[in-house]
């Protein structure tokens, strides 16, 4: 009798472990999956850069080298992307992400400014929908990278708390990195002046 239960209580610490590993792996599943929808909005984003550069090019013929600061920014974007496509959640991946998601961030936001400069290019058609499509863009890439992060911190959790910790460091279960992608509108302090 006491060796079936001492079986019973072997099969029942087993199919616990078994089910600590389990969640380990849909929880991973999960930011990864999250991960590709980050890699859809960011794609979508890179893609509508280019005609946004085109159309800017003949309005802004002088200035020349804010179109090819865009566009470098926007090559090292999609190497940043690539790179983090291949492991999503490694903590070189996503600072390399996001510091060229950072740096594209700040090229348009200098592209944005000379738009305002030139009321041709700000009334163009084109731009105005490349523009709003952009935007748009920028909410989505937001939502999503909102999903990988708490994706993430779930992840991270589970492989942290005691009992799963010995499972996770004995199948190799390492902890993701989060998309830190900064708003500099977000960052920036508000000024105040009572003058």
């Amino acid at each position: 009798m006491s060796l079936i239960i001492l079986l019973v209580v072997v099969v029942l610490i087993v199919l616990y472990f078994v089910a600590i590993y389990n969640g380990l792996v849909t929880s991973r599943n999960s930011y990864k999956n999250a991960f590709a929808q980050i890699d859809v909005q960011l794609t979508r984003r890179h893609d509508l850069i280019p005609n946004l550069v085109e159309t800017a090019k003949g309005y802004l013929a002088h200035e020349r080298g804010t179109l090819e600061a865009v566009v470098q920014a926007r090559n090292a974007a999609v190497n940043g992307l690539a790179g983090a496509k291949a492991n999503p959640g490694a903590p070189a991946a996503m600072q390399q992400l996001a510091g060229s998601e950072n740096a594209l961030t700040q090229t348009l936001g200098h592209l944005f400014a000379l738009q305002e400069a030139y009321p041709d290019l700000k009334a163009n058609q084109t731009m105005m929908q490349l523009s709003e499509e952009l935007t748009s863009t920028e909410n989505r890439v937001a939502f999503a990278r909102q999903a990988f992060n708490d994706s993430v911190l779930t992840y991270n959790n589970k492989r942290e708390v005691f009992p799963a910790s010995v499972v996770a460091n004995s199948f190799g279960f390492v902890a993701a990195e989060p998309l830190k992608i900064e708003d500099p509108a977000v960052r920036d302090v508000p000024k105040v002046s009572f003058s």
